[in-house]
């Protein structure tokens, strides 16, 4: 999407670091905490007939209890590759089988898991707040040749600017809320 006015440059630059700070949120799901949620188990790929698919695309996810996880594969062939699967991922889970449905405990974390998960969370956290920056980075460059080329005035471009500069920290801030929660949900006890 090319940038023609300043308007267009605060649309693309709200778009742009929305969907960072959704791809945030989505990748704070996949951090395990001491709960169950399906959502952990996302990223697992299962080597089904040669194609490697997601979990929830071979059959129901459900979580009946708060630290239990229970898959129900649509095709019975299927429980021991996802059993595999998830055995085999670095979430550290011992999932068990009766044949039908997958059970997936999940076990309380010690206090080194939570410190490890929150230096985790601190660098999934860094990378999106540098993504929102070199979004601003991008279309602050792109306003200034805007204005250069004098398709813009400069005060339309320090509005621009300014505009940016708040957008950019609302948009921190959210992904900063999000990871101060996840932290505290990880280092909670229960």
């Amino acid at each position: 999407m090319t940038i023609a006015n300043s308007r267009d440059a605060a649309a693309q630059a709200k778009a742009r670091m929305e969907k960072a700070v959704e791809d945030f949120r989505k990748d704070l799901g996949t951090v395990r905490t001491g709960r169950a949620h399906v959502s952990l188990l996302e990223n697992i790929r299962v080597d089904y007939h040669g194609t490697p698919m997601p979990i929830n695309q071979l059959g129901t996810m459900a979580v009946p209890e708060p630290s239990m996880i229970l898959i129900a594969p649509w095709d019975p062939s299927a429980v021991a590759l996802i059993d595999k699967a998830i055995r085999t991922s670095d979430l550290g889970l011992n999932p068990s089988s009766d044949g039908k449905n997958i059970r997936v405990p999940i076990p309380a974390l010690t206090e080194e898991r939570r410190k490890d998960l929150v230096k985790h969370l601190h660098k999934v956290l860094e990378n999106h707040r540098t993504a929102v920056r070199n979004i601003r980075r991008d279309i602050k460059e792109a306003v200034e040749k805007l204005e250069k080329e004098k398709t813009i005035s400069e005060d339309d471009r320090k509005r621009t600017v300014d505009e940016l500069e708040k957008l950019t920290q609302q948009e921190i801030k959210k992904i900063e809320d999000l990871s101060a929660a996840k932290e505290k949900e990880i280092l909670e006890v229960k």
